[in-house]
C-alpha cells in the first residue's frame, strides 16, 4: 500500500504544495513544530533515507536548499533547520523548520495547529519565494 506521503504526490489527499519537480516534492507539514515547516520528500517511495541511491539523496539535498532559501525569504527567521527523522511515515523526508532559536525544532513538543488560512498563506508566501 502507498505511503500517505506518495498519495499526497499522487494528488489522493491535498497537501499544501511549495514546490515539485520530476523527482522530489515539497509541502507544508500538517502539524508543524513552527510556522512554515515544510517536508521534503523524493517522490519514489523508499523508507529509509540512506537507502536512496547516492544521486537521488544528493537531489533530494539540493532540491531542499532551494525550498530553505525559499522559506527563509518568505519567513522572519535566522536559519532553516533540517533533520530526518523517519520513523511516523515510511517514505524518506526531511524537515525544515525556520528557526528563531534552536527549541524551535523541538519535536517532542506540542505540534502547532494553525487555521486553514494562515496555511494557505504561508503556503502561498514560501512558493512564491522558490526559484
Amino acid at each position: 500500500m502507498a505511503s500517505i506521503f506518495s498519495r499526497i504526490v499522487a494528488g489522493e489527499i491535498p497537501s499544501y504544495k511549495i514546490a515539485e519537480d520530476e523527482n522530489y516534492y515539497a509541502f507544508l507539514d500538517i502539524n508543524p513544530v513552527a510556522p512554515g515547516h515544510t517536508l521534503v520528500i523524493p517522490k519514489r517511495e523508499e523508507d529509509y533515507i540512506f537507502d536512496l541511491s547516492d544521486d537521488e539523496l544528493a537531489g533530494l539535498m539540493v532540491f531542499a536548499k532551494r525550498v530553505a532559501a525559499a522559506i527563509k525569504a518568505a519567513i522572519p527567521c535566522k536559519k532553516v533547520g533540517v533533520t530526518v527523522l523517519g520513523l511516523e511515515v515510511p517514505h524518506a523526508h526531511v524537515h525544515l523548520v525556520p528557526l528563531k532559536r534552536e527549541s524551535d525544532m523541538n519535536f517532542a513538543g506540542e505540534k502547532l495547529t494553525l487555521p486553514a488560512e494562515q496555511m494557505q498563506d504561508l503556503c502561498e508566501r514560501i512558493a512564491g519565494q522558490f526559484k
